[in-house]
């Protein structure tokens, strides 16, 4: 039913369930409530409004410069979209909460105002999951450096293929499953993206420490997010801190491959799991093959043969990815055998948009958008490309955006993946006014680099320069004849200011 006014109370909710089992809170009715999020452009904050959109409550946010494609996702849903930060209006909307995203920070208009009144109730984004969505729950927390988004999306779509309805919250666009998020059966599953950056400019614990895990999925993990952590070792704390709040009767999936993990030691209040390549992992990964037909690798748990798959998704970082999910989502059906759950819906999963996603295929190029931003992602991905396009000239294309790319600190480590290509175009570093000469990465010292090991290396100040240098070396002798095709990855975890798209379009153009 709809709610007339502000106040009203909710009988019904998601999925045909009260809406207080949607929410974890037992089948007692709830108070329908207006709430205001901060930032809810970004994936995970849009996602969360529209679990609490399904579940009934009045949903309405604001963002700086409101924009695709959660923004669409949003206004389909009903969600009101302001654009800018105004207290004015914030008092004069007076929402019941305001949930104040990892983004915003003080000088926003909007927190002062907050601070300044306490006219209105706020909290993090965390927090509001765990109270409403997760404490009651069991959750799939999959965490990691990289491959985050991707396995949490394969482990609610492994979870639906079971015939289960896992509730799930994506940090991205999955296409499956085909929305990011749903808040599902109360009695089965939560799955959720649990990145480890901070929660909220008043909260700096990392955002899984709030989401009650009864399996812990670890990826793998890398020094990152440099504006928040001192070194790996400040990295590996936090995951420490997650992995002590897992209960006895849960479950710790561990890449057993990864040493950054091994090194946090044993964890005697839990049970561990392991998934690699390792013989000593419990699923291991075995026969893995890539062509330009695909992948296709085999599943062992401990030691006895569990699946062979054959997929669309690029490189072992996928299949490990899938073994993960796999493995946790089949220990959340069954406390002690994963095998229960039959992998074989992966042959059908199409991947999350923004991830190796292919963006235009001709016989002489390919274009492809990757969210890589950390130099271990870009070299993995560089590798697998490599498989399934033999013979091609691979360009990579980068932009130094997120707060680890921007600066020095990994800058020999990019020099290094960024070398697996055959020509390099370097972008903008992003925001280079608030860092200092001698910590901002440094695109002319890269290409120069490469150069020096013989890869064709090009930077720009702009990304509106660094785009002419694309259209004029790649596209402007596109009729050309050319013996070798050749694919174009960009790799972001920003816009790079629309060049991409403009890149396409111009591709397109020439082709026609």
């Amino acid at each position: 039913m709809m709610a007339e006014g502000r106040g009203a109370r909710w009988e019904t909710g998601f999925c045909d369930l009260p809406l207080g089992d949607a929410l974890g809170n037992g089948r007692e009715i709830v108070e329908f409530m207006r709430i205001y999020f901060m930032g809810i452009c970004g994936t995970a904050m849009g996602n969360a409004a529209l679990l609490a959109r399904a579940a009934g409550h009045d949903v309405l946010g604001a963002d700086s410069g409101v924009y695709p494609p959660m923004s669409h996702v949003l206004a389909a849903a009903g969600v009101a979209l302001h654009e800018g930060y105004d207290p004015v209006r914030l008092e004069k909307l007076a929402p019941d909460l305001v949930v104040i995203g990892n983004a915003m920070s003080r000088g926003n208009p909007e927190v002062e105002w907050l601070l300044d009144s306490r006219a209105l109730r706020f909290t993090s984004l965390p927090a509001m999951l765990h109270d409403w969505v997760l404490q009651t729950r069991r959750n799939l927390v999959i965490c990691g450096t990289h491959g985050k988004t991707t396995t949490t999306a394969l482990a609610a779509f492994l979870l639906r293929a079971a015939g289960r309805d896992p509730g799930f919250l994506i940090g991205g666009v999955p296409q499956d499953p085909p929305v990011g998020a749903h808040l599902g059966a109360a009695g089965d599953p939560f799955v959720i993206e649990g990145d480890e950056y901070d929660s909220a400019f008043f909260d700096k614990r990392s955002k899984f420490i709030h989401y009650a895990p009864h399996i812990a999925v670890l990826n793998n993990l890398e020094f990152d997010h440099a504006d928040i952590f001192r070194d790996l070792a400040d990295v590996q704390r936090t995951f420490t801190h997650l992995t002590r709040i897992v209960p006895r009767n849960g479950f710790v999936v561990l890449n057993g491959d990864d040493t950054n993990l091994r090194a946090l030691g044993p964890m005697a209040w839990t049970r561990v799991v392991r998934v690699g390549t390792a013989e000593a992992c419990d699923t291991r990964i075995v026969d893995f093959a890539e062509s330009p037909q695909g992948a296709q690798f085999k599943l062992l748990w401990r030691g006895q043969p569990w699946a062979e798959v054959k997929w669309a998704q690029p490189g072992l970082f996928n299949a490990r990815n899938a073994a993960m999910a796999a493995t946790a989502a089949g220990l959340a059906l069954d406390g002690t055998n994963p095998t229960v759950l039959k992998p074989d819906a992966l042959a059908a999963f199409r991947g999350v948009k923004r991830r190796q996603e292919i963006l235009l295929a001709t016989p002489s190029l390919t274009v492809i958008e990757d969210f890589g931003h950390h130099p271990t992602a870009l070299a993995e991905t560089l590798q697998s490309f490599r498989a399934r396009f033999p013979g091609a000239t691979l360009t990579a294309v980068f932009e130094p955006r997120s707060n680890t790319a921007r600066i020095r600190a990994l800058q020999a480590a990019f020099m290094r993946a960024l070398g697996l290509a055959d020509d390099v175009y370097i972008g903008a570093v992003s925001r280079p006014e608030k860092l200092r000469d001698d910590e901002r990465f440094d695109p002319e010292s890269v290409a120069q680099h490469l150069e020096a090991q013989g890869v064709e290396a090009h930077y720009a100040p702009t990304n509106a320069v660094l785009f002419e240098k694309l259209a004029a070396n790649l596209l402007g002798a596109a009729k050309a004849p050319r013996q070798k095709p050749r694919v174009v990855a960009f790799f972001t975890n920003g816009s790079f200011d629309g060049i991409i798209g403009k890149f396409v379009a111009a591709a397109k153009g020439g082709a026609g």
